[in-house]
């Protein structure tokens, strides 16, 4: 009979363990609802249509590009332009950066922090034996039945509790880990994005230093033989020290130009060793303008597809949605619990009879509890959940106000360098021009070596606004595919996730 009763126990709380399970996982959660923000409306990104293509003009990196509206590029963006040195230098960067790094660990770290919150929709069970040896005084009566006042106790317990999530506060917590695990992911497209943006604009901005410093020393290489000239002519009476001064004045201040273009140009490479995870005294590629092709091709995004592709935003979403979890957390710990728990062992003074008959014990119960009074702390929770969660969404909308500030900067500034760089272009012929029609008349004696080497540093001159305009395209090109998202969506270059499966 008693053994049928214990059966009996167990077989209820089992049933009351199941009922209790069931009644959780079919409850509803408490608090709003996530809903994705609406997409902008809007379907430009000015007061008026955009030129589709850029101006153009005959000459390295003069050609035309063309805005290609929904055109998707390839998560390896950077190809485009058509580099191996500088694939090879991304491709090493992305493996070697401790930032990116320290991003993927980070989202490893929220990933686990959902699976550890997953483990509450689950009974917790632990086990224990407990060995002891006590003594009591000779005028109590001992707990066993020999009635010793010293002797030995042994207790092996297993012990069950669980919370049943009946208003979905754990639903709610597991929701709002899995959207900052959403966040996570997105900054770490971000820091790839980042990464191989920065690495792009630093190889351009060697390239164009390079080129400045190669000008820039023509330049005044052209002046030093104007200002011999010019000391010679003074020494035979045709000049006097006042354009010999002005001379060596002008040779002075090209010179000045050359020690900041050679400083930027170390720091660029410091930063493109950097950047790729080396130390600044190894040795890395070097970039030259020629050596780069720019792309034909840009993407357009309309704004609603734009908010989509942008890792900012899509973090910034992820981040609305968390603290949107996290009103239904604090709005449920407003409300009643039921914990359900139960304990079942055997406790002897023999260790070898620890499982004998009459040694077992065990209990089953639940408890609800209620908060009744608590000073407004839990009511406040909610209020600053609440308030956390509209500052989420304004949040939100002010990252997506900047990213299609982005875009419109990123389509101007490709528009406009373009047709800065057609002004360079024509000066740069023009100077070209004259300088061959100084070359030509100095031959014939028509006009001095002065004229001829003052027709030089013009043209050295225009050259280098030209490789100054250059540059810039390709650094407008760049900002383009970083505005556009940088087709993380396409990326196969590095495993995306690892292994939980957050949403997008």
């Amino acid at each position: 009979m008693h053994a049928n009763q214990d059966f009996a126990l167990r077989r209820a709380g089992r049933s009351l363990l199941a009922f209790g399970i069931t009644f959780a996982l079919g409850a509803c959660a408490v608090g709003p609802n996530f809903h994705r923000p609406a997409a902008p409306a809007s379907q430009n990104y000015a007061p008026t249509p955009m030129p589709k293509t850029t101006a153009s003009v005959p000459g390295p990196d003069g050609s035309a590009q063309q805005f290609v509206r929904d055109m998707d590029i390839p998560g390896q963006w950077w190809t485009l332009f058509h580099s191996q040195p500088l694939d090879l230098l991304i491709d090493d960067s992305i493996k070697h950066n401790p930032d990116v790094a320290a991003a993927q660990e980070a989202l490893r770290a929220a990933v686990e922090s959902v699976r550890a919150q997953q483990g509450q929709y689950f009974p917790q069970v632990s086990a224990s034996v407990d060995p002891t040896r006590q003594k009591v005084g000779s005028v109590l009566t001992s707990n066993v039945s020999s009635n010793a006042t010293l002797y030995n106790l042994t207790t092996a317990q297993l012990s069950i509790s669980y919370t049943p999530d009946l208003w979905g506060a754990n639903r709610r917590s597991v929701e709002s880990l899995v959207a900052q695990a959403d966040a996570q992911r997105f900054q770490l497209e971000a820091t790839y994005l980042t990464l191989t943006t920065n690495v792009v604009n630093a190889a351009v901005g060697e390239a164009s230093l390079r080129a400045q410093i190669n000008a820039t020393r023509d330049m005044i290489d052209s002046q030093q033989k104007i200002l011999d000239t010019t000391r010679k002519q003074r020494a035979l009476g045709d000049m006097g020290d006042a354009d010999v001064a002005s001379q060596e004045a002008t040779l002075e201040q090209t010179r000045a130009t050359l020690p900041p273009l050679q400083k930027q140009l170390a720091q660029q490479r410091d930063l493109l060793a950097v950047l790729s995870g080396r130390a600044p005294d190894q040795d890395i590629a070097h970039f030259e303008l020629d050596a780069l092709q720019l792309p034909q091709d840009l993407p357009l995004s309309l704004p609603a597809r734009l908010v989509e592709q942008r890792p900012d935003v899509r973090m910034a979403e992820a981040n609305l949605h968390a603290a949107c979890a996290q009103v239904g957390v604090a709005f449920a710990a407003r409300l009643p619990n039921i914990n359900i728990s139960a304990n079942g062992g055997s406790a002897t003074d023999q260790m070898h009879n620890l499982f004998g008959s009459g040694t077992g014990f065990w209990n089953i119960g639940a408890a609800i509890t209620a908060p009744i009074f608590d000073g407004g702390t839990l009511k406040h929770r909610q209020r600053a959940a609440e308030a956390a969660y509209k500052q989420a969404a304004e949040q939100y909308r002010s990252t997506v106000m900047s990213a299609l500030q982005n875009m419109a900067d990123s389509m101007h500034a490709v528009q406009s360098d373009a047709d800065a760089m057609v002004a360079d272009a024509r000066a740069e012929r023009a100077a070209a021009h004259s300088l061959q029609i100084a070359q030509r008349e100095y031959a014939v004696g028509d006009i001095s070596m002065v004229a001829l080497l003052n027709a030089q540093v013009t043209y050295r001159q225009a050259e280098l606004a030209l490789i100054q305009a250059r540059a810039a395209r390709y650094s407008d090109s760049v900002a383009l595919f970083q505005a556009v998202g940088g087709g993380w969506w396409n990326r196969q270059d590095v495993a995306a996730s690892t292994g939980f499966k957050t949403n997008r």
